[in-house]
Order: structure tokens, then C-alpha cells, then sequence
């Protein structure tokens, strides 16, 4: 799961909030929610506003 929300994130080249996160790939707010805290403490993403995420470069 992690894996596709990354990609989708990756593919956007913007911050995106969980939600437009979830449309774009397809799953639940909730899903993207967790797999938003996975690859923040995994340091592949990171927030440069609040609510918002971007990967890290």
C-alpha cells in the first residue's frame, strides 16, 4: 500500500492533502492516512505545509 500511495505522490511533483491522495490512488482516506505516518517515519516524505505531503527529493 505504501508503495502506491508513494508513487502516486511521486507521479503528482506536487503536495498533495490525504485526501487527493486517496481519490488519485484509488483507496480509502484512512489507508492513506496510515500510509502517510509509515513513510514520514521512514523519511520519504515529508510535509512543507500542514495538512499537505510531498516526497522528499
Amino acid at each position: 500500500m505504501e508503495n502506491r500511495i508513494y508513487k502516486v505522490m511521486n507521479e503528482a511533483g506536487k503536495p498533495l492533502k490525504s485526501g487527493e491522495i486517496a481519490e488519485l490512488a484509488g483507496v480509502d482516506k484512512k489507508e492513506v492516512d496510515k500510509a502517510i505516518k509509515k513513510l514520514k517515519v521512514e523519511e520519504k516524505i515529508f510535509s512543507p505545509k500542514r495538512c499537505y505531503y510531498e516526497v522528499k527529493k
